[in-house]
This record gives structure tokens, C-alpha cells and sequence, in this order.
């Protein structure tokens, strides 16, 4: 079993989020696909944000973003862009 849970993965990730905004993940597929993303980018030589010795990349990348290290852009254009 995953250790923390999607649920609190996406309760993290979404803390930033004000009420009535569009939360920036709201399904486990974005989870799964931020860390493992993470995770690739670990494996090629990024360094990690937390201690991850003796740990395979894809728990490092669950750790960094279970403590916000890391942070899951939205898809979403900026107002500003659409300008």
C-alpha cells in the first residue's frame, strides 16, 4: 500500500487552493502522473529534495511531494496569456 494515501496527496497539493477555485488535481491519474514524472526526472540525474538514500525514486518523488517540495503545475493557461 501507498504510503501517504492519493487522498491526502490530493489534500496537499490542492492546500493552496482557495474556495471556489478549480482544484489543481482532482483525480488519482494526476497523481500517479506527477510523481512518476518526478520520478523519471530523479532517475536522470535531478537531485532529490529529500533524503533518498536507500529509497527507489518513485517513494522519494511520493515524499517530495507529500511535503511540498514539489509543487503540480495546472494545465490551465493564466489569464494573462489569453490576452
Amino acid at each position: 500500500m501507498l504510503h501517504p494515501s492519493y487522498s491526502d496527496l490530493m489534500k496537499v497539493v490542492n492546500s493552496g487552493v482557495e474556495e471556489g477555485d478549480t482544484p489543481v488535481v482532482n483525480s488519482r491519474y494526476s497523481i500517479v502522473m506527477a510523481t512518476s514524472k518526478r520520478a523519471r526526472q530523479i532517475i536522470s540525474g535531478e537531485i532529490p529534495l529529500v533524503d533518498g538514500r536507500g529509497k527507489k525514486p518513485l517513494s522519494v518523488a511520493v515524499e517530495e511531494l507529500n511535503e511540498g517540495k514539489v509543487k503540480i503545475m495546472s494545465d490551465e493557461p493564466a489569464e494573462d496569456e489569453e490576452e
